[in-house]
């Protein structure tokens, strides 16, 4: 979503106490020794009616995190399993954040107010519970520019650093802390499902799709569709068509989320859980986000893969509410489904009008040989290529003479050298402003800018 969101009152509504019993456990937040606001998410805090509290009540709920009025009363950790690079692990669960609140935005959707970094939980392990600034610094610039690309995305919502001195074995250390909150629309992730499935708590299996059903609802599946009145059957459809949407938007985006395991895979499709995430340098479909994902399970040509791989996942579990013939069936709508995807979002960002799955999927084709062959990164490819405005100059701008511009690209800021991007050495010195002189304002400008080609992109229609 590109559009600036509407204002709207504060509507609270945790409607996962219905089933918090069995899916979380209740936990306390973590005693901080300094709460200074960094990050203030008023475009966000509006539509959920949270824009008018001021700083001292603004940290007294997303910095020592005292209820929300109406909502949880305590926080809530939740449970879940997961494949982790394709191992299955039974022993995960939100070890250093909770569900929050839940609350309505101005379009009446189910959103979750969720942390990161808020201390120990009985599922933190050997974890300290705890979150680099650093961490918060890239999750604001990862969310900022996946909303600006169309990305179906959490928001960073608040960031307050805490005063403490962390030590990670992959940065340097001691460094910063901070307790962040995300905007999310929900955190049922597959992982919750497989949890249930392991267990062997097939009622709640029922349950839980159930409350997905009425707080997250999509499409019916097709009508052709074998056990399209079987709501596991109804949920995994919405699921199949969210995530092959989601994983075409990141190829489109160029961004590499670096790990893709189920606990990391939301049903509602939305990209959260940022780590080792990139943008690409270049178009190359086995570059890695992570450096410890060894084998490239996850590289960027590899996403819709596995993608496709966590849906069977969830597939699976799911067998013990229906059979499973209508289950793949909706697994196999993934491929047509992310191809329509994938033809409709690369033309929005080139700026011009869809010609049909079979011209497009041709474009899509030479757009990528092209980015190959140049060695441009994809921000500048797209920057330079916008609506038709390189037609000639390169083998690709001549196939794109075919197309129509889909909206008037004269604007001050298409005629700049170059798009806001968040390339890896940008961001390191991002972080080496803020870490050495404790100056933000690279942070604020780079913001504003990719905020402001969000709005020049537009909406995807």
């Amino acid at each position: 979503m590109n559009s600036e969101p509407q204002a709207d009152a504060y509507r609270p509504d945790p409607r996962i106490e219905a089933i918090a019993d069995w899916i979380g456990d209740p936990v306390r937040p973590a005693d901080f020794p300094r709460h200074i606001t960094r990050w203030r998410n008023d475009r966000w805090a509006a539509p959920v009616g949270l824009a008018p509290l001021d700083d001292a009540q603004w940290t007294a709920h997303f910095g020592r995190f005292e209820p929300l009025p109406g909502n949880l009363p305590q926080p809530l950790a939740l449970r879940y399993h997961g494949h982790q690079f394709r191992h299955y692990n039974p022993d995960l669960g939100d070890g250093r954040g909770f569900l929050f609140a839940q609350l309505r935005d101005s379009g009446g959707r189910l959103l979750d107010l969720g942390t990161k970094g808020s201390g120990r939980t009985p599922w933190s392990r050997d974890g300290d519970g705890r979150l680099t600034l650093k961490g918060a610094v890239r999750e604001i610039l990862a969310t900022e520019m996946l909303e600006t690309l169309g990305v179906n995305t959490s928001k960073t919502f608040s960031v307050i650093e805490t005063g403490e001195a962390l030590h990670r074995g992959d940065e340097p250390s001691p460094t910063r802390s901070a307790v962040m909150v995300r905007l999310s629309h929900g955190h049922i992730r597959i992982g919750t499902f497989q949890r249930l499935y392991a267990l062997g708590e097939t009622d709640h299996m029922a349950a839980l799709v159930a409350y997905c059903l009425e707080n997250y609802p999509g499409a019916l599946p097709p009508e052709d569709a074998p056990g399209r009145d079987e709501p596991a059957v109804i949920l995994l459809h919405q699921v199949v068509e969210r995530m092959a949407d989601l994983a075409a938007s990141w190829m489109v985006a160029g961004f590499v989320h670096g790990v893709l395991n189920t606990d990391n895979i939301n049903i509602s499709g939305e990209s959260f859980d940022y780590g080792p995430w990139r943008w690409l340098p270049r178009w190359d479909a086995k570059f890695t986000a992570a450096y410890f994902d060894h084998s490239g399970l996850y590289a960027f040509g590899r996403q819709p893969e596995a993608v496709l791989w966590n849906c069977s996942q969830l597939a699976a579990a799911l067998r013990v509410l229906t059979e499973t013939a209508p289950l793949v069936a909706a697994l196999d709508r993934f491929g047509p489904l992310y191809q329509a995807a994938m033809c409709r979002r690369f033309a929005w960002r080139l700026g011009v009008e869809s010609q049909g799955r079979k011209v497009d999927t041709a474009l899509i084709q030479a757009a990528e040989s092209a980015m190959v062959a140049s060695g441009r990164a994809p921000e500048q490819f797209f920057f330079d290529h916008r609506a038709g405005r390189a037609a000639g100059d390169d083998d690709f701008g001549t196939i794109l003479k075919g197309y129509r511009p889909a909206d008037d690209v004269e604007d001050a800021l298409w005629r700049e050298d170059a798009p806001p991007g968040v390339l890896i050495d940008e961001v390191e010195r991002i972080w080496a402003a803020i870490d050495e002189r404790d100056d933000w304002s690279e942070l604020e400008a780079k913001v504003e800018a990719v905020r402001r080609l969000g709005e020049q992109l537009g909406a995807i229609s």
